[in-house]
């Protein structure tokens, strides 16, 4: 539990950078943080206005079963399949964090208050099964705050574009590219304007794209390491700082163009960035610098319990840390290239291997929650 002393001096970081226009979510969820009231104390106490989860989250939660075992029972006894039982436990707990984030959601006019929920990362690579698990997984939570989170694939665009299109909120998730990033906000205006042109509200449609950083530089270091000249080390914890940066730029020229105006002038809601993976892996560096180094207005920042409590405790927030960067941003990215390291080489790897982690990791929980309904005298399928 969080004292009064600890809240009061957590409100100064977290209150400058939710001041400066940066909402904080949490990336994490459970049903223990739910039900013992850590989640609304969150709310209460640390500025946390919004929860995203994936596929690592609830591996790491329901494949520990605690605070699942009398529902794992029940789904035994009904006989139902493995993937049934894992879309009833996380949906179930997408639905109860959805209530206590519904104030948030109520008093920011659905621009927070939002708890994101993953579509099957199997089907990352197939259009029209990720549309039909984005309807199922909005309809089994049937919460207006829930997002559906889409991975931003090839074949995620046109499902985003569809998604939108029937009116269900989106977070896009596991960009790493400049180029994919501008890909994904022209695939939520077409899904704008698609449920514009069928009558929608589009004042009620929110989305979120989710760019990561810390596993940029997690790659980038790398390689930068390898080399091991003074220019490349130099470079080391830069690249990931400069491509968000450049993300936010595009953004800004995105929705301001044109084809956004007749948008905005029907109460459309820009597609807000929102910095993932901010958790810092490499200890040399400070662990709150992907927060203090990436305020803008406008922005989300989803961060892991660790990194919100390193926040609250000594994060830097001093006003806008991004939009005066954009040349020496691309002045890094320039000389990382010059070093032979490929930038669209690496993203694309980046992109790879954030799909088949979380495949891995759904698989695991698959796995966990088979044996567990085993062992209650189920044969699950």
């Amino acid at each position: 539990m969080i004292t009064v002393t600890e809240a009061t001096a957590s409100a100064g970081a977290l209150k400058r950078l939710s001041d400066e226009g940066v909402s904080i979510w949490l990336d994490d969820l459970s049903r223990r943080r739910i039900e013992s009231g850590n989640l609304a104390e969150l709310v209460a106490t640390r500025n946390v206005v919004g929860v995203t989860t994936n596929p690592s989250i609830f591996q790491a939660a329901i494949g520990s079963g605690e605070g699942y075992e009398a529902q794992l029972a029940d789904l035994a006894v009904r006989g139902v399949t493995v993937d049934e039982a894992v879309r009833m436990m996380t949906t179930a707990d997408v639905r109860a964090a959805a209530d206590v984030l519904r104030p948030v959601y109520e008093a920011t006019g659905g621009r927070d208050g939002r708890v994101s929920i993953e579509v099957d990362p199997r089907l990352a690579h197939d259009t029209t099964a990720t549309v039909a698990e984005a309807r199922q997984l909005a309809w089994l939570v049937d919460r207006p705050n829930v997002m559906i989170k889409i991975p931003a694939t090839k074949a995620g665009l046109p499902a985003i574009t569809e998604v939108i299109g029937a009116g269900i909120s989106v977070n896009v998730t596991l960009i790493f590219s400049l180029e994919r990033y501008r890909e994904v906000t022209d695939a939520y205006v077409a899904g704008l304007e698609k449920a514009q042109a069928a009558g929608l509200d589009l004042s009620a449609i929110h989305s979120v794209a989710s760019f990561f950083v810390s596993r940029v530089d997690s790659e980038i270091d790398k390689r930068l390491t390898l080399l091991g000249t003074d220019e490349a080390l130099a470079l080391k914890g830069r690249a990931a700082l400069a491509n968000a940066r450049l993300a936010y730029e595009a953004y800004e020229q995105v929705f301001a163009g044109a084809r956004w105006q007749t948008l905005g002038g029907a109460r459309a809601n820009r597609q807000r960035p929102l910095w993932a993976s901010t958790g810092v892996k490499d200890p040399a560096y400070k662990d709150t610098l992907y927060v203090d180094e990436l305020v803008a207005p406008g922005t989300v920042n989803t961060m892991p319990e660790a990194t919100l409590n390193a926040v609250a405790d000594h994060g830097d927030v001093q006003g806008d840390t991004v939009t005066g960067g954009y040349a020496q941003a691309r002045a890094d990215l320039a000389a990382v290239e010059r070093l032979g390291i490929g930038y669209d080489e690496v993203v694309r790897q980046l992109e790879n291997e954030g799909v088949a982690k979380f495949e891995v990791a759904w698989q695991d929980l698959l796995d966990a929650v088979t044996k567990s309904l085993n062992s209650k005298g189920v044969d699950a399928e």
